[in-house]
């Protein structure tokens, strides 16, 4: 590797570090309340298990988003 693509490594590791993956955490950890909500508090297991696939999608398809983000970073940096 060169040192662009160095460069352009570097910066998307510190792009992630300071961005992280935060609405999509948040939006994990709200689904997370709201199944339990629906599970123990309103009594509709069904739902409240429905709701509690919902985290696992949201933070598997923001981690393909960022790194197609960082794919796209390098492949601009090799050309």
């Amino acid at each position: 590797m060169n040192d662009s693509t160095d460069e352009a490594a570097s910066e998307a590791i510190d792009d992630i570090e300071a961005g992280g993956l935060g609405p999509a955490v948040l939006a994990s950890v709200g689904s997370v309340v709201l199944a339990l909500y629906f599970y123990y508090v309103r009594g509709d297991k069904q739902r409240g298990q429905f709701i509690g696939f919902w985290p696992v999608t949201i933070l598997g398809l923001a981690s393909y988003f960022r790194l197609e983000e960082i794919k796209q970073l390098l492949e601009e940096t090799e050309n």
